[in-house]
């Protein structure tokens, strides 16, 4: 007699696939960048995906490059896919002192496919310290007094993330060992800044102007042999929304929360060495004020594609409602 509590294997033998390394035939050794200076990648800002949620919006940038060639298993490429959804504003639970402003809980999460790295289920350093930002871009946005003894959560899933590089160039495994070190956690952070402004104006939370997120970075291209370069090495200059996977060498990034209206960065965060580098012609050094500024102008173009949605979704939530008051008042002279 069979068991039935049991689950019974395959009759036929198997074998889990083993997927082997990218040789060094197909690692990707040619890196550039075929978008200019000053331009961003596309991106795809949607809301109201969700309707249990108070409200929500879903984020995504296009491959910084093609699709990986036949016969290459790791994409060459990373996109960057995000999902936010908002909750409230609701009261708190009486074991809560009482608060006379609106308090914001943010949530970040990686899902276990969103890298290369398999993530685990439970929050790590790199998610929490990313939540800690997010809640800090905010607190600037939300008119808090309209709402005492209230919370909101937001709650933020990364589906892809944004690689260090391209596969089989290590540096899967030094991010893995210095956790936010990764290059590519700026443009997380700077995509969760965008979504979450877009899903809080979805949810009808009273703010006093929309955040959008932006990035700037100091990059250096290689130069080609024979070339005559200074013993410092080939010049550097500003690009905005630099990709990992695009550049050689990042030297320094910066990324910033922007509200337009008020001109106020409400969050900047920098990593690298961005004071005493060098650019091409006679322009001397690079400072710190001047990577911010072309990441302002980064936020400035993030925010024309939130403006673009939300306008989308404001008129599709008119049309609609105008449709149903059309068919109800049909509905009334029908019964009459």
């Amino acid at each position: 007699m069979a068991d039935r509590r049991r689950v019974n294997p395959p009759a036929g033998p198997t074998t889990a696939p083993i997927y082997a390394p990218p040789s060094q035939a197909q690692s990707p050794t040619a890196l550039h960048r075929t978008r200019g200076p000053n331009e961003i990648r596309k991106i795809f800002l949607k809301t109201g995906l969700t309707p249990s949620a108070s409200g929500s919006a879903y984020f995504e940038l296009e491959p910084s490059a093609p699709p990986a060639p036949a016969g290459h298993f790791p994409s060459v490429c990373s996109s960057l896919k995000l999902t936010c959804t908002v909750h409230g504003p609701r009261p708190l639970p009486r074991s809560i002192p009482f608060s006379p402003h609106l308090l914001l809980s943010a949530n970040v999460k990686f899902a276990p496919f969103a890298s290369r790295q398999r993530r685990g289920y439970i929050r790590d350093v790199t998610e929490r310290d990313l939540a800690v930002h997010v809640e800090t871009a905010l607190r600037g946005l939300l008119i808090s007094e309209r709402w005492p003894k209230s919370g909101v959560d937001v709650i933020i899933t990364v589906l892809e993330g944004e690689e260090d590089g391209p596969p089989g160039l290590g540096n899967d495994s030094q991010q893995e060992d210095e956790g936010l070190a990764g290059w590519g956690m700026m443009s997380v952070l700077s995509g969760c800044i965008t979504v979450t402004s877009a899903a809080i104006a979805d949810a009808g939370i009273d703010c006093v102007d929309l955040v959008s997120g932006g990035i700037a970075g100091i990059v250096r291209q290689p130069q080609p042999p024979g070339a005559i370069g200074s013993s410092d090495g080939p010049p550097a200059h500003i690009v905005l929304d630099p990709c990992p996977s695009e550049h050689a060498e990042i030297l320094a990034i910066c990324m910033v929360g922007y509200i337009r209206s008020r001109d106020e960065v409400t969050e900047l965060w920098t990593r690298g060495n961005i004071g005493g580098t060098s650019v091409g012609g006679d322009r001397g050094l690079l400072t710190v004020e001047a990577v911010v500024d072309r990441a302002i102008d980064a936020a400035s173009l993030s925010r024309l594609v939130l403006e673009a949605a939300l306008k989308e979704a404001t008129e599709f939530k008119l049309s609609s409602s105008a449709a149903n008051v059309t068919a109800s008042k049909t509905k009334r002279k029908g019964s009459i």
